[in-house]
């Protein structure tokens, strides 16, 4: 195939579209598919019913849709694993796939650095960043614009919110709200993610409302109705930030100074 290097084993089932270049000693199985101008490095191996979008990048030694690491395996697993368009893995990388309750899915422009693992069931945003050594356990739902520092963990069926940032060598337990920091074993909320709000674009207006409406909530522990009726307004942002409080009750950590 055009684009493949000869030492790279690419099963005849397997389906790459135009641009897609393989590099030496790349894995290819009879289920995979991989969009327009995707590039395996060396040494990548892409397994299962696995699709990548257009114009990734897999670094060496990456792992793109092994089983799911569970200890009780009941038949062949059917799920899948579905990533976008623009996504960087680079070295050492581990993604799984479905365990058979849903599939993994990843969205776009997300950057994995080395050593970081994606569990089975796991649902990635876009524009994340995964820092070195990041774990993500089964069933863990990543929104858009998370960043997570090294190290950093998350435990199974949690949710990372919009926005937030997940300090590195932090370990989460519960809920992280959107557009938070934290950080510490265990993580606790510590502050607002201000940097990530003005990189999202979002006017110093709604940053001051922001800021109120996280005081209010984690500092001083209002009512979240009494936020929601006097401080947000109609901030689309705010508003989210209240109404994940009042669903992830589990996650209620007043700030820890």
């Amino acid at each position: 195939m055009q684009g493949v290097h000869p030492t790279a084993l690419v099963h005849e089932d397997a389906r790459l579209d135009d641009g897609v270049r393989v590099g030496p000693y790349c894995v290819v199985g009879p289920r995979v598919r991989i969009g327009q101008g995707t590039v395996l490095e060396s040494h990548v191996v892409l397994e299962g019913q696995t699709t990548l979008g257009a114009r990734n990048r897999v670094h060496p030694f990456a792992v793109l849709g092994a089983d799911p690491q569970v200890s009780k395996r009941r038949g062949a697993f059917a799920s899948a694993l579905h990533v976008g368009d623009d996504n960087v893995f680079r070295e050492h990388v581990t993604v799984n796939v479905g365990s058979g309750e849903g599939d993994t899915r990843i969205g776009d422009r997300n950057l994995f650095m080395a050593g970081c693992h994606v569990a089975h069931d796991v649902l990635v945003g876009s524009g994340c960043v995964v820092a070195n050594g990041v774990q993500l356990a089964g069933h863990v739902v990543v929104e858009d614009g998370v960043t997570f520092g090294g190290l950093s963990a998350v435990a199974q069926r949690l949710t990372v919110g919009v926005g937030a940032f997940v300090a590195g060598g932090a370990m989460c337990e519960r809920d992280v709200p959107p557009f938070v920091i934290v950080q510490g074993d265990r993580a606790r909320v510590r502050a607002l993610n201000v940097v990530g709000l003005a990189r999202r674009g979002q006017s110093a207006e709604s940053i001051a409302r922001m800021k109120k409406v996280f005081r209010a909530l984690f500092v001083a522990r209002a009512e979240p109705s009494r936020v929601l009726e006097e401080l947000c307004g109609d901030d689309d942002d705010a508003r989210l930030m209240v109404r994940r409080f009042v669903e992830a009750r589990r996650g209620r950590a007043p700030v820890q100074r």
